[in-house]
């Protein structure tokens, strides 16, 4: 992936891309982010996210051992369970405020659908796994907690910014995707509808 000879170290193609999506969701999470879903707004309601490619879907992240979480890997979305898909970072007010929506669905479905938050945060420089657990910690996050450092889920569901929600039957097809911060109101309909 890398070349370490004496010329310097050239980024792989897959590396390159990720960090292209990773500075253009970052401003966008910056500037498109936090567009607040008062509970009427329907997202997408779509077989695959924002120009996503359902073909790439699953994805396999690796989790950390946190509230709610262990460390190890899983599949997103969840095999034959209906999915709440979470992308979010730390650095993202809107992704602070989506968590008490999330919080709340949780409690309501947590026995009949899976709940994953994804970041594709890098650890190294400022963040490291303890930050990020605390992060989890500080905002009531209870469900599997997985990282993406390479983007994969983010690009398979077409994510345009933070924070960006998706909804996945039990089947595995993504049924509805929204940027910004969607309603608790806005989340128990898409989860209803994929609930059997």
């Amino acid at each position: 992936m890398s070349d370490d000879s004496g010329t310097g170290r050239a980024l792989g193609r897959r590396h390159l891309l990720a960090g292209v999506a990773g500075a253009g969701l970052l401003g966008a999470g910056l500037l498109g982010s936090g567009v607040v879903d008062p509970g009427g707004g329907d997202g997408n309601r779509l077989p695959v996210g924002n120009g996503g490619d359902e073909n790439r879907l699953p994805v396999e992240v690796s989790t950390l051992d946190a509230v709610g979480s262990t460390a190890g890997n899983a599949r997103v979305p969840t095999a034959s369970t209906p999915t709440v898909i979470d992308c979010f970072a730390t650095w993202c007010g809107p992704c602070v405020e989506q968590m008490d929506a999330l919080g709340t669905m949780h409690d309501r479905y947590g026995d009949r659908a899976a709940f994953v938050s994804v970041t594709n945060e890098r650890f190294g420089g400022g963040l490291d796994r303890e930050d990020l657990r605390a992060w989890w910690r500080e905002n009531d996050g209870r469900w599997t907690l997985g990282h993406d450092p390479e983007g994969d889920l983010l690009a398979a569901l077409g994510a345009d910014g933070l924070p960006f929600l998706a909804v996945a039957d039990a089947a595995g097809s993504v049924v509805w995707t929204h940027g910004g911060v969607a309603s608790a109101e806005t989340l128990d309909r898409e989860i209803a509808s994929v609930l059997p």
